[in-house]
């Protein structure tokens, strides 16, 4: 087929230009730059570690950039700021810790300032005179990490994860103690008062801590009693001084050990419960067991029985005077002297133990008493020291005692009395003093200033007369015997 010369001409397509488009290499440093900045952030983030807020009263010593926080002598952390807290109260330490650090936060994390300090505890922090202060930490155990904590005053006399047991002393009084004093075993120091609080009965519950391994030496015999100062004490060996340690002189502690000749038992168990006494000698003694209230009844005063007089049985000591008062009976119009005492049976070992048993402890007493009296048992007032006055009551045999009742229902029990010392010292004396003024002085004087004078008159005469005769005649026997002595030469 002829082409066809009218058609319009077919032309060929244009060719598609692709225009290539190449990245500007000076985008790559910026771009490596950046890669580089936030891979140097990702490690800084996970290489860091968190970032708290820790309140302290002052901020005396903290500077920031400088302050480190340590823990075992190890810094794991820095203070990057300090400001006043809102409030004004305090200031707030920003501090940076490292990554290793984040295990150390709990709920119950610790801190407190180090600073030189001297006291009555010791020296302490004196390598922070060279280093500067720091802010030392007590890792936590419980709960999660905070972000805000609120710093001790003092350090904690016991931190985490210290060998030992914690124990509880009960005490009337603290005496010289302090947080912090020293708690001695045989003279080693073994431990230390941490805290002291009044309990609900008014007595002082005092927490201690005891360092391994004299924890172990801990039974539950074992004796508590306050250290301080000298023990001094005069017995038929002689005097006795006993203290720890020359810091409990001025500052006072604590020691204890078991009682001699006791079976050993195992170590007591931590939190348990002790009584602390005010020396060895009460401590070391055995337990006296449930107090006993009694009464006596005196017709004469007594002048130097105080609170606190002791109360003997046959030379040993049952008790102390704890009251003393006056008494009126109007149909008699006289007056007496009401005293009462606590005593402690179980001070007479085995003897309540060869009596009838009764259902009741004080009931038994009773019985006990009842049958003494029955054989002479009276109170009386005696003197204890003759340059003081003072005097003590006496439970003692009384030989044909007057007549007495005893009821054993009674409480507190009442127990009769005699005349003490005191008033038989008062009789002799007054007894003395009649048979002196019975005596005829006068005439007594009188003759004996007559024969004085006679005997006056006789010296004048043996010194006028008879010793110059005596003289002259010693002379002539001296002439005699030198003229034998003359005859006998030959």
């Amino acid at each position: 087929m002829a082409d066809d010369p009218t058609a319009t001409p077919q032309l060929p397509p244009e060719p598609e230009i692709v225009r290539r488009r190449r990245f500007p290499l000076v985008w790559l440093i910026p771009i490596a730059a950046s890669l580089i900045g936030i891979a140097m952030l990702v490690e800084s983030w996970r290489s860091s570690g968190p970032r708290v807020w820790i309140e302290f009263a002052n901020a005396q010593g903290l500077t920031a950039g400088k302050t480190h926080v340590s823990y075992k002598d190890v810094v794991v952390g820095t203070v990057s700021a300090v400001s006043l807290s809102k409030d004004r109260s305090g200031v707030v330490a920003t501090v940076d810790f490292a990554r290793e650090a984040r295990d150390l936060l709990k709920d119950d994390t610790r801190f407190w300032i180090v600073r030189p300090q001297i006291g009555a505890a010791g020296i302490s922090g004196i390598e922070t005179l060279l280093s500067g202060v720091y802010i030392a930490l007590d890792p936590g155990s419980t709960g999660d990490a905070q972000t805000h904590y609120k710093a001790m005053v003092d350090a904690p006399m016991v931190t985490r994860g210290s060998a030992g047991k914690r124990f509880l002393l009960k005490a009337a009084d603290i005496g010289s103690l302090y947080v912090g004093a020293p708690i001695y075993f045989h003279h080693l120091k073994a431990g230390r008062l941490i805290s002291y609080q009044m309990s609900a009965d008014k007595s002082l519950d005092i927490r201690v801590f005891i360092d391994a391994p004299y924890d172990g030496m801990v039974h539950p015999t074992t004796r508590f009693w306050n250290a301080s100062g000298v023990d001094l004490s005069l017995t038929a060996a002689g005097l006795k001084v006993e203290t720890q340690a020359l810091a409990t002189i001025v500052a006072g502690g604590i020691a204890f050990d078991d009682p001699p000749a006791v079976e050993v038992t195992p170590a007591a168990a931590a939190d348990s419960t002790f009584y602390l006494t005010g020396d060895r000698t009460s401590a070391m003694a055995d337990p006296d067991g449930p107090p006993l209230r009694m009464r006596m009844r005196f017709d004469s005063p007594l002048r130097g029985l105080a609170i606190g007089a002791p109360v003997e049985f046959f030379g040993v000591s049952m008790g102390n005077v704890v009251k003393v008062a006056v008494d009126y009976d109007p149909p008699t119009q006289r007056f007496s002297l009401v005293v009462d005492v606590v005593t402690y049976p179980h001070r007479l070992g085995s003897v309540l133990d060869k009596f009838p048993a009764h259902d009741e402890e004080e009931a038994k007493v009773a019985t006990f008493i009842a049958s003494m009296v029955h054989t002479g048992l009276r109170a009386q007032a005696r003197t204890g020291n003759l340059l003081t006055g003072q005097l003590y009551v006496a439970l003692d045999f009384v030989k044909s005692p007057p007549a007495a009742t005893f009821d054993t229902s009674a409480r507190p029990l009442m127990i009769p009395t005699v005349g003490g010392s005191v008033d038989k010292l008062q009789r002799d004396v007054g007894d003395f003093v009649a048979k002196l003024d019975r005596l005829p002085l006068d005439s007594i004087g009188k003759r004996l200033e007559h024969d004085v004078g006679e005997l006056g008159t006789t010296l004048q005469l043996l010194n006028t007369k008879t010793l110059p005769g005596l003289s002259d005649t010693l002379a002539e026997s001296h002439k005699v015997l030198q003229g034998a002595g003359g005859a006998l030469d030959p």
